[in-house]
């Protein structure tokens, strides 16, 4: 059976990335890899072994286009509130908090907020099928 091990994005500074990806979800270098033109530098923390890889293009001065395929990651917190006001703190300005209710059942809480290149990703409360 297939495991999912890690979604790549592609940014144009690591510092900045590495940074947000730091502060906002906690997430450390797990290896970073240099090659004659990019870098890949893999991110993770202790929850689990998914790790985002930012790709790191030498050279690449224009921001990347997302194009219409591009949805976004999804981390999951024990307090979504909380989560929230945290970042709204460090001035990542997340969107508002929002529910989603399937017959009258909550079946998420949530909000998104970008990174530097602009990847959208969605913060929900761990509940039901988001645990």
């Amino acid at each position: 059976m297939a495991k999912a091990i890690h979604s790549m994005v592609r940014v144009l500074d690591e510092g900045k990335s590495v940074d947000f990806y730091r502060s906002a979800f906690d997430l450390e270098i797990a290896d970073r890899f240099e090659f004659d033109g990019f870098t890949l530098v893999y991110l993770k923390n202790d929850e689990n072994d998914f790790e985002i890889e930012l790709t790191v293009n030498h050279g690449q001065s224009e921001p990347y286009d997302h194009g219409s395929g591009y949805g976004h990651l999804a981390v999951s917190v024990d307090d979504v509130d909380a989560e929230h006001e945290r970042l709204e703190t460090l001035g990542l300005a997340p969107t508002p908090v929002k529910e989603f209710h399937r017959e009258g059942t909550l079946m998420a809480k949530f909000f998104f907020v970008q990174d530097p290149d602009g990847y959208k990703i969605e913060v929900l409360q761990r509940h039901g099928r988001y645990t």
